[in-house]
């Protein structure tokens, strides 16, 4: 079928392969991916521009534009294959709740992966109020977000807060572990119900009340997707990212007397002589170190890939040059 047959919409609900697609039209229409891009495309995510063939209740998903910005991830169990959870974002908010889930190191991580996304990383600290030191809270974490904003919010109460960061046109993306209050945030924004859960009482975590990535348009002419609950956050990210979110340690390495210091032992390390001398926390370079070495497995995985890609798609080239000698006789 002709590109100029086919209607342009974007994807504003995606679980297990199911999907709605938000037409230009305004309609909304369920959608399933075409049998051609199950098999040799990249499947649709939330926020993703689609170009769609419309049936009778239902359209198929032919292609899939190319992404601007998207917030990726490792797929949690065997699989481990990357996974969008959301497409063509400006924001990325980071929820973290102000209660016993309430940790450093998780978002060190999920700045790392918004940088690498190409959005605007913004840290929302939520349940303000039922924290009883929330300047405290503010203050660690500005300690490790670098040139990230963050922003406390009570979202049961209201999430006015955060419309600075979403002006008209514009897509922002809720992320961050099961509990925080996504769907409380999304609630507040949109004035509408999502379902929410309590989280259990032992360590705050919640229970997936949200299990698809959903894209709502919010009053004032700017877009949310909220999304699932992350347990597992597997790194699939660059150097370059990772320094934007080290942003500390990433200058004192330029410092460093050898440009391929590995900040263990080598001489005129400037990044080991600023734990030592506590203007740099062990804590905070035990994660930095941490998620230096997933960056890495990761490039060593994607060059393996490629590689690979580039020996199957010269081995098929072969291949048919070979056919075609043979039916030509020779």
């Amino acid at each position: 079928m002709l590109k100029e047959e086919l209607i342009r919409g974007r994807v504003s609900f995606g679980a297990h392969e199911e999907y709605r697609v938000l037409l230009e039209d305004g309609a909304e229409m369920a959608a399933l991916p075409s049998g051609v891009l199950r098999a040799y495309g990249e499947l649709p995510a939330a926020g993703d521009w689609v170009w769609v063939r419309p049936a009778a209740e239902l359209c198929l998903i032919e292609t899939v534009e190319k992404r601007t910005t998207a917030f990726i991830r490792r797929a949690a169990g065997r699989e481990r294959s990357p996974q969008c959870v959301a497409a063509n974002i400006d924001v990325c908010f980071v929820v973290c709740g102000l209660d016993a889930d309430f940790n450093l190191r998780r978002i060190e991580r999920y700045l790392v992966l918004a940088w690498e996304s190409g959005a605007q990383p913004v840290v929302v600290l939520n349940k303000a109020d039922i924290c009883v030191d929330v300047e405290a809270a503010l203050v660690a974490v500005r300690s490790v977000a670098g040139r990230v904003d963050v922003v406390s919010i009570a979202a049961r109460l209201s999430a006015e807060p955060l419309r600075t960061w979403l002006r008209p046109g514009l897509t922002a993306a809720l992320l961050g572990s099961s509990g925080a209050g996504k769907s409380t945030i999304a609630n507040a924004l949109t004035g509408k119900t999502l379902a929410t859960r309590e989280v259990r009482e032992y360590d705050s975590r919640g229970r997936h009340t949200t299990t698809a990535r959903m894209l709502m348009a919010l009053p004032g002419g700017a877009w949310l997707i909220d999304t699932p609950g992350m347990r597992e956050l597997g790194l699939l990210a660059g150097e370059t990212s990772l320094d934007l979110a080290f942003p500390e340690i990433a200058a004192l390495a330029e410092q460093c007397r050898f440009a391929d210091c590995a900040h263990d032992n080598e001489p005129g390390c400037a990044v080991r002589t600023a734990v030592e001398q506590g203007r740099i926390s062990p804590v905070r370079w035990a994660s930095y170190a941490k998620l230096q070495r997933e960056a890495r497995h990761h490039a060593m995985e994607a060059d393996a890939s490629a590689q690979r890609a580039v020996k199957q798609k010269w081995k098929a080239i072969h291949k048919a040059q070979k056919r075609m000698y043979r039916e030509r006789g020779h």
